[in-house]
């Protein structure tokens, strides 16, 4: 009878370590797989060195490596795994050699990359494991790919894969392809890969093209996203390729008619049109008609009358509106809008309805420095300069003898249709007094009347004929008079004698004083008052008030006023006549 160890030598079986041997497996556990290798005792293979323990039954036939012959508890330390690469390391380096491929199944996530099992255990570093590098490297543990051996270590037996370049040469072909079937004017389908703000990158099967965000749509468009998102698919115009940078624009808005090309025909000159507002801007607001077609409404074609300064002060972003179409420019795609043009302008018959010479009346709209603006109808308003509203008062400020509100008559001076102003005038309801200052008042005359404003050189008082005359203070009294308010108050009744007149300045000189005295005596004061230099007279009734406050207190001239610190309308008044409106500036017509 054989004995064991003649019997193996009979079937010429090495049983040593380090050796690969042909066993049967002859029982499945959680952990291991007992194995019979023909030896005296059965070799144990950890589970973990199986793809599927699950699937392997009892009967298959597996190479394995001897790692051990004997452990304490007698058995066999057997190994697939080093089995397997023990018999494909020659192969792997034959496969290394030419630049080969080699399929394998990921086992692991380790340190840099993946464990692949490719017969051998190999190295993929996660900047190979794909074009775009993954955030989750566990996504791809326990599936087989295709790999290219990049490196090998003989001594240390490693080996290096790179699944990317496999990526990527498959793309460049896929691209080279492309490119040589593609021609501008084909319609494509593609992948959203990746949106910017400028634009989305298209995957169109291996080849990447640039889709502009100027030619997503015809209408307006803030960002790409608002389109598109990553991974949808959409279908796109070739437009452009550049076969030597291998880049491609695509459109996705040309896949449609461009709006523009009837444009006359859909929005004629003239015609009302509905739109929304989709931007407001400092000098207007554009209005989309349609998708891709926007119409600009300037500021300044907001109202007839109003001043409008910013467009955002009636109008707001997405609201519905209805204007005229006042200009086309095809070529740069431009349409000009009007939304006053949906209202007759009242400027139109303004010079029909307001004649020079016309009564009209309205209520104080407005009050200024320069002027009061009456309502003359809707959208319509007259103004009724400082200087319009007396003929013989200098009025310092309107608010004196107008109140906002208050319904008042007067006389159209003037109608300025390309300016759209209208000047009123008050004083003019009335004939001058001036005129006929000789029939109502002659030199020597004694008159009587209430002091209506004190200042440092005098007083006035009221007279007949909405007139007033002044009083210096050296004719008030025969006794030296230091302060004017020593002597009258405003409200007195005070009696006179008229001392000078002058029609040509529109002055009246007054003397209380001279209320008794004679004629020789008369010419002797008047004489001494024609001697006296003119800051000192201020008998000019046009100077005099400019002098004096509203409420009789000693005031400041307007040429006192530094130019500097001036409002703009107080300068003009400061270097232009004050009865002079036809260079009044824009904005006091405001």
């Amino acid at each position: 009878m054989l004995t064991m160890e003649e019997a193996m030598q009979q079937n010429e079986i090495s049983f040593a370590a380090g050796e690969i041997v042909k066993g049967t497996v002859i029982e499945v556990r959680p952990k291991e797989v007992l194995v019979d290798i023909g030896y005296k005792s059965e070799g144990s293979v950890p589970a973990s060195e199986l793809d599927d323990i699950s699937k392997v039954n009892l009967g298959d036939e597996v190479n394995v490596l001897i790692e051990r012959l004997e452990n304490r508890e007698g058995m066999v330390i057997l190994s697939k795994e080093k089995a397997e690469f023990k018999e494909n390391w020659e192969k792997i380096l034959t496969i290394c050699n030419e630049g080969g491929t080699i399929s394998g199944r990921v086992k692991a996530v380790v340190k840099g990359g993946l464990l692949v099992n490719v017969g051998v255990e190999a190295f993929l570093p996660a900047s190979q494991i794909d074009v775009i590098p993954p955030k989750n490297l566990n996504t791809f543990v326990g599936n087989t790919y295709e790999y290219k051996v990049v490196k090998i270590n003989r001594e240390r037996q490693n080996i290096v894969l790179s699944r990317r370049e496999l990526i990527e040469q498959e793309r460049a072909e896929r691209r080279s392809k492309l490119l040589s079937e593609m021609t501008p004017g084909d319609i494509r389908k593609g992948t959203v890969k990746n949106i910017t703000d400028f634009g989305a990158f298209i995957d169109l099967n291996g080849l990447d093209g640039l889709l502009h965000i100027t030619d997503m749509s015809w209408g307006r468009i803030n960002h790409p996203s608002e389109l598109l998102k990553v991974g949808q698919e959409i279908a796109v115009v070739v437009l452009d390729i550049n076969y030597e940078k291998k880049r491609v624009s695509l459109g996705l808005k040309q896949k449609l008619a461009n709006p523009w090309d009837d444009i006359d025909t859909k929005y004629p000159v003239g015609a009302t049109v509905k739109g929304r507002v989709v931007y407001l801007v400092p000098y207007g607001a554009f209005i989309e008609l349609e998708p891709g077609v926007e119409g600009l409404v300037h500021v300044t074609e907001l109202s007839w009358t109003k001043r409008i300064t910013k467009p955002s002060d009636v109008l707001q972003v997405d609201q519905d509106i209805e204007a005229v179409v006042l200009g086309i420019n095809r070529e740069e795609q431009k349409i000009s809008l009007g939304i006053r043009q949906l209202e007759a302008n009242p400027w139109d018959k303004a010079l029909e309805k307001y004649p020079p010479g016309t009564k009209v009346k309205g209520k104080i709209r407005n009050l200024t420095s320069y002027g009061a603006f009456i309502e003359l109808e809707e959208g319509l308003d007259g103004m009724i300069h400082v200087s319009d509203i007396s003929w013989t008062r200098k009025i310092n400020h309107p608010s004196e003898v107008l109140k906002k509100g208050e319904e008042i008559e007067a006389v159209v001076l003037e109608i300025d249709k390309p300016n759209q102003r209208i000047s009123v005038g008050v004083k003019q309801l009335s004939e001058d007094p001036w005129a006929n200052i000789d029939q109502f008042y002659k030199v020597g005359d004694l008159v009587t009347g209430r002091v209506t404003k004190l200042a440092s050189f005098g007083a006035f008082i009221g007279l007949e004929h909405d007139i007033d005359g002044l009083v210096h203070i050296s004719q008030v009294s025969e006794e030296r008079v230091d302060k004017i308010k020593n002597a009258l108050r405003v409200g007195q009744e005070s009696t006179a004698r008229v001392i000078k007149i002058d029609k040509s300045d529109r002055r009246i000189g007054l003397s209380i004083k001279a209320a008794n005295y004679s004629n020789e005596q008369l010419q002797t004061e008047q004489a001494a008052l024609d001697s006296l230099k003119p800051g000192e007279d201020l008998v000019a009734l046009q100077h005099a008030f400019d002098a004096v406050g509203p409420e009789g207190e000693e005031g400041v001239e307007d040429d006192e006023i530094p130019a500097s610190e001036a409002p703009p309308c107080q300068k003009w008044l400061q270097v232009k006549s004050k009865s002079s409106r036809e260079s009044l500036p824009a904005d006091c017509w405001r």
